[in-house]
């Protein structure tokens, strides 16, 4: 049995049949909105729509056509944490013990480059940039992690200074622990180079800046099929086949239900935010349990989010949802480390879904003759988002 509902747009209702409007489309729907692309662009995420406003900078003559199956991104494009960062100390040490120090630094030169090409692209003011700084916080019984990061403060200042532009990215903050209030932490790191940026209102003006750009985007469209042929790439959507010279699939974790070979493992995000709480002051951005863990202060607002490692195999999935395990742990983080003796009402909560795979950098190649993926931003989306684009872009160019 098909599925339906009523949906109100603009004071109207109208019928959506799983997922896409109904298919009593008009020969001038067909003609104005759905023929003649150039290029296809699989996911109205970050990436998928700074693709195509870049690809209408390199091609102003090109027709671009976004395709989004839900009503918003049901990635994390919109339901991320807002955070502009790089990476604490401890990821890196991790991420650099993994694919050695030339792999780290290409890693958080594109996070980096990334940010400085987001903030360009959209200007800081639309998207509420604030370069405010961000901290990682270590636990007693963390107190063996905590002194080998303090010791590589130097190094990662020094290896990173060439991309960053400052020889002070890193420095101990533990001082700064009781003004802020914040019980259960005995060191504190900071990052001076991180910062914070409204989700909401970046995937809005993303949204604007791509109509402004001549670009079409469409939502409740899923696509169930891709298929390159002699004729260019064929996209198939319900009981409806469009037809490119180029698509590009840029729907990150999602990314494997059209192509399955990628190396792309989806992983969920939780998150809540609290009830306003008068006289919050947490300036900037925490990182906590290695990176598992962060929270920040929005309005008078904490949002917290992270816990996937409580059960990894529970968050591997692409399915949006919570689990008791996950929404118990962060709530005993607000209740004992965040505002501690507190107990504030939790107005949301919702889950996002990132990609991760064996390597840090993002998959971004044609993959088939006119077929294209920029995926697999490993946890940093709003950092690889940007320049995740315009490489899909230019490679399409």
């Amino acid at each position: 049995m098909r599925g339906f509902f009523f949906v109100r747009i603009s004071g109207r209702f109208r019928l959506l049949i799983d997922g896409l409007l109904m298919k009593n489309l008009s020969y001038w729907e067909h003609q104005t909105f759905l023929q003649g692309a150039d290029v296809v662009i699989i996911g109205a995420g970050l990436v998928g729509l700074t693709a195509a406003i870049y690809t209408r900078q390199l091609r102003p003559t090109a027709r671009v056509l976004v395709l989004e199956r839900d009503t918003l991104p049901n990635g994390a494009s919109t339901k991320n944490a807002g955070f502009a960062c790089f990476g604490s100390i401890s990821e890196l040490r991790e991420q650099e013990q993994r694919g050695g120090p030339e792999a780290l630094l290409r890693v958080v030169q594109a996070r980096w480059h990334g940010l400085r090409r987001l903030r360009e692209l959209l200007g800081d003011e639309a998207i509420g940039y604030r370069p405010e700084g961000g901290y990682e916080l270590f636990r007693p019984e963390e107190a063996g992690l905590a002194a080998t990061c303090r010791e590589h403060v130097a190094y990662y200042n020094a290896l990173l200074a060439p991309v960053i532009g400052s020889a002070g990215i890193f420095r101990d903050a533990s001082a700064q622990l009781p003004v802020l209030g914040l019980g259960g932490a005995t060191v504190m790191l900071e990052n001076t180079a991180e910062g914070s940026l409204d989700t909401g209102r970046m995937m809005h003006t993303l949204l604007q800046r791509a109509w402004a750009a001549g670009v079409t985007v469409l939502h409740g469209c899923p696509v169930l099929g891709v298929e390159t042929g002699a004729g260019g790439v064929r996209v198939q959507l319900d009981e409806l086949e469009l037809a490119a010279g180029q698509v590009l699939v840029a729907t990150n974790a999602f990314s494997r239900q059209l192509l399955p070979d990628l190396d792309v493992v989806p992983g969920r995000g939780q998150v809540l935010v609290t009830e306003p709480i008068p006289g919050l002051h947490l300036p900037g951005t925490f990182h906590y349990d290695k990176g598992y863990y962060y929270f920040r202060q929005v309005e008078e607002r904490i949002l917290l989010g992270g816990g996937r490692n409580l059960d990894f195999q529970a968050e591997t999935t692409t399915e949006s949802g919570l689990t008791r395990l996950v929404q118990q742990r962060l709530e005993q983080l607000l209740h004992e480390v965040i505002v501690p003796g507190h107990r504030p009402r939790i107005d949301y909560r919702w889950s996002g879904v990132m990609a991760f795979g064996r390597e840090l950098e993002p998959i971004i190649r044609e993959v088939q003759p006119g077929l294209f993926v920029a995926v697999r931003c490993n946890g940093m989306g709003v950092a690889l988002g940007a320049s995740s684009g315009w490489q899909a872009a230019q490679l399409m160019g």
